[in-house]
């Protein structure tokens, strides 16, 4: 089903009415008309135009008066003023007041569906229309908010590859959303009863992260009180998310490539090796063909995990998602937080638009919630985007994760220094060998792997 833009014409002037419609219809729009400023106010709550275009000159409520009732009522909602008796002056002051546009007659066509779309695209005010959209049609890829041709592409190219067991190399810059592509092909995948698991192989030590990845047996240490199935399987029958896999040791390397060969892990501790069935993906926002030549990534590694390749492109190159983007932000931080906010001023979302975006996605929801958090309105203005733009804000990580990193590290530390030698370990932290087997363990830390 397609979904048109809705246009709301004002004016009391019925031949221009009819005019103005016709040549709006023929672009694809869906257009409403009313013929009084009283007739247009009655009308907004029933249809919810996503763009207002009004004369300027009419009975008792002229254009600018409905601007005012209008912008009281839903601040985000477009509105574009037509008028014969157009002036500098006038044009300034009501682009002052928050009018989109200021045009003169006659009025050019195609200035006037330049003007349009600009609105919408600007405006952000068919985003709702277009997540919905595409929730309903594609469920698979519901979480990925987007209408450029580009992102358009990889998905058709991702939901092909999903229906193969191909494994996938996911490539893009930090923040574009490598992890939320991954998570669509395992949605839309024959695996997608089972389980997505995702890893980050740059987050954890390199002792850990064979434990992590391929388990270990109860008793494989002291203190090793169960088993510990590790990720891949965990993710039997479901998808594996390698994330950062350029950031892996080279010594694990081997192991992983040994795994995918035999579709089979060995524990750490166990002579017993378990077959696996899981769907790789990996993703690195590295030059992995770089690291390829330099050997500091293995090549016959390199082409177990790229069979196919998908690049996501960088935010900057996608500049039409942006209000999209944007939108999405503020609803899903709005519903959080219980804040009212409608949307964008028009030049807060120009800024949006020009802004370079190095931190991509990521940094996009950054500085929306930011601005929403520090919003006195319900309309972000461009004054709250630009501090938040200049100030980069750093993400706090909650509580309970900032103890769990500080930990393991802590205890990856100890074990390096003394060699595996866990009592020596548990002398220094100060704690007695019960308990500190009991933190290893927690953390999946095998002493073993320390010794030299």
């Amino acid at each position: 089903m397609i979904i048109k833009p809705k246009i709301l014409l004002v004016d009391d002037d019925t031949d221009l009415l009819s005019l103005f419609t016709m040549r709006l219809q023929s672009q694809g729009f869906d257009v409403e008309t009313a013929e009084s400023g009283e007739q247009a106010l009655a009308r907004i709550p029933l249809i919810n135009p996503h763009v207002l275009i009004t004369d300027l000159r009419m009975g008792e409520m002229d254009g600018m008066d409905l601007f005012e009732a209008v912008h009281s009522m839903n601040s985000s909602l477009p509105v574009i003023v037509i008028t014969a008796h157009g002036s500098i002056p006038d044009a300034v002051e009501a682009t002052k007041q928050g009018v989109f546009s200021f045009l003169t007659k006659p009025v050019d066509s195609q200035k006037l569906i330049q003007e349009i779309n600009s609105a919408l695209t600007l405006s952000g005010a068919v985003a709702g229309l277009h997540e919905k959209k595409q929730t309903e049609e594609e469920d698979w890829c519901s979480n990925i908010v987007y209408k450029s041709s580009a992102m358009a592409n990889l998905l058709q190219k991702a939901k092909l590859v999903a229906q193969s067991d191909a494994s996938v190399l996911i490539l893009g810059e930090s923040g574009t959303g490598k992890e939320v592509l991954a998570n669509a092909i395992h949605k839309a995948s024959s695996r997608s009863s089972g389980l997505f698991v995702a890893v980050n192989c740059a987050a954890i030590p390199e002792a850990l992260l064979e434990s992590e990845l391929f388990g270990h047996t109860k008793g494989s240490f002291t203190g090793a009180a169960k088993n510990y199935d590790g990720l891949f399987k965990s993710a039997n029958h479901g998808t594996l998310f390698l994330d950062e896999i350029g950031d892996m040791p080279i010594s694990l390397q081997v192991k992983l490539l040994r795994v995918l060969q035999e579709k089979q892990v060995r524990p750490v501790g166990s002579t017993i090796t378990i077959d696996v069935d899981a769907r790789i993906i990996s993703a690195t926002h590295r030059n992995i063909d770089a690291a390829v030549k330099d050997k500091s990534f293995r090549e016959d590694l390199f082409y177990r995990l790229n069979v196919v390749s998908l690049e996501i492109p960088p935010l900057h190159k996608r500049r039409e998602d942006i209000p999209l983007l944007a939108h999405h932000f503020v609803k899903k931080i709005t519903a959080q937080n219980g804040k009212e906010i409608r949307g964008f001023s028009p030049s807060a979302m120009k800024l949006l638009m020009e802004a370079s975006w190095p931190g991509n996605i990521r940094q996009l929801q950054n500085v929306v919630e930011q601005a929403v958090a520090l919003s006195s309105s319900p309309l972000i203005t461009e004054n709250l985007l630009s501090d938040a733009l200049k100030q980069k804000p750093i993400k706090i990580m909650p509580f309970a994760e900032a103890r769990r990193i500080f930990e393991q590290e802590y205890l990856v530390q100890l074990l390096q220094t003394t060699q595996g030698n866990v009592t020596e370990a548990a002398r220094q932290a100060k704690r007695n060998r019960t308990d500190f087997y009991k933190l290893l363990n927690r953390h999946h830390i095998v002493p073993s792997l320390f010794k030299e």
